[in-house]
């Protein structure tokens, strides 16, 4: 039987999606390290996790019956996709389901931000009536900047522009602008335009480091500054002293450089305790709604995988969208060269094999083609597509829709 782990938390609905798949789940609610992962794994063929748990080369190497990894998150920067391809584990995310969810905390952190709730709040919390306007704003007229224009900030963008803020945005990619938004050419052009800066880029090794003490002093006096999206992008240091300084207004910032691996655990900033300044422990996509959608989005992605062998979505295998049909299914992944498809064809023809339909898609280096043929395990043409150089891994369904997974070379 196909067995699966979920860390981190997974929605229950994910659970039931995947046991109504015939598939045994496990569940734990925190993450595991790199050595207790590689322990675990060997009992298990799928994993579903969430932002905590690294899935290394190290890891993959280590687990040969891995088939897929699901990540119930937008992010996939913890999962190495390039070692994940080279074996053959299809990885899986959820790049829509919590958008709106994110949305929706950086609107309220812009509006409380803008009015200084936190600090009338905690001078009440501390027995002081502070009534004053002094520092307070309406967002109504002023202008958000949007680093990074993809399904989150174009949303975002919407919504501002909806509560009367102006919406400039800047991405490295070509996108449509939505309602009014305007596109500038460069990020000094949109810092030195803004009341509010927020960044939505996604976790590509490339956005480290973006945003430093230079591109702080570049904004505008009294503004405010969001980071909903890697905390490896900003420096927060130098975030801290802009803070302090009063050249920046306020911040919120729900992601870190180190974040702790578990409910509970200590954590230590050095923006704990300023004014103005809102944390939240990476909680931008945990919303209740959010957390079923993904499980329900991501659990279903890896039970077609495993059930038909279709990679729609796959974030790093060629993508291919399949349906049941009642014959033998025989999916092979293989590096994309020249010859394979010819080669493969012909181990089916020398053994008489009458293929019935195929499909074939290709992404970089490799190459996945997916061929139904009656009663195929019996004829032999398996053994042969394993033992070929080019093979990364073979998934075979007989005509009584039973799953076999021959170990094969799980990397060339």
């Amino acid at each position: 039987m196909l067995r699966a782990l979920l860390l981190e938390n997974i929605h229950p609905d994910a659970v039931a999606i995947l046991e109504a798949a015939g598939i045994e789940v496990e569940t734990r609610p925190g993450a595991l390290d790199e050595s207790e992962l590689i322990e675990t794994l060997a009992d298990f063929h799928i994993l579903g996790i969430r932002s905590k748990t690294q899935v290394t080369r190290r890891v993959i190497e280590a687990s040969p019956g891995l088939l897929a990894v699901g990540t119930f998150s937008i992010g996939t920067n913890q999962i190495d996709l390039e070692a994940a391809a080279g074996h053959g584990v299809a990885v899986f995310n959820a790049p829509f389901s919590n958008t709106r969810s994110v949305v929706e905390l950086a609107v309220s952190e812009i509006i409380a931000l803008t009015r200084r709730l936190t600090v009338r709040d905690k001078a009440l919390h501390d027995g002081v009536w502070d009534k004053t306007a002094d520092g307070s704003h309406e967002v109504r007229g002023r202008t958000l900047g949007i680093i990074g224009y993809g399904n989150i900030g174009s949303q975002l963008s919407v919504l501002a522009e909806n509560l009367g803020m102006n919406v400039v945005f800047f991405d490295t990619s070509e996108k449509l602008a939505l309602g009014n938004a305007r596109r500038v050419e460069t990020l000094g052009e949109l810092l030195e335009v803004s009341d509010t800066v927020t960044i939505h880029v996604d976790g590509r090794a490339g956005n480290a480091g973006l945003f430093g003490d230079d591109l702080f002093a570049r904004m505008k006096p009294g503004a405010i500054f969001l980071n909903l999206s890697r905390g490896f992008v900003v420096d927060v240091e130098a975030l801290r002293e802009h803070i302090l300084s009063g050249h920046l207004s306020g911040a919120a910032v729900d992601v870190f450089p180190t974040e702790p691996k578990k409910r509970g655990d200590h954590f230590e900033s050095p923006l704990r305790g300023l004014d103005n300044v809102i944390l939240t422990p990476h909680v931008g996509g945990s919303t209740e709604e959010a957390q079923q959608n993904i499980g329900l989005f991501v659990a279903k992605k890896l039970r077609d995988y495993l059930l038909t062998g279709s990679t729609t979505l796959s974030v790093n295998l060629p993508n291919l969208q399949l349906e049941h049909t009642g014959v033998g299914r025989i999916a092979l992944l293989h590096r994309n060269v020249p010859g394979v498809l010819a080669a493969v064809n012909q181990v089916f023809a020398d053994h008489g094999a009458n293929i019935e339909a195929q499909m074939l898609a290709t992404h970089g280096e490799l190459g996945y083609v997916v061929t139904d043929i009656s009663d195929v395990t019996h004829r032999g043409a398996s053994s042969k597509l394993m033992a070929m150089d080019t093979t990364v891994r073979l998934r075979i369904r007989d005509a009584f829709d039973r799953p076999e997974f021959p170990p094969g070379p799980a990397a060339h």
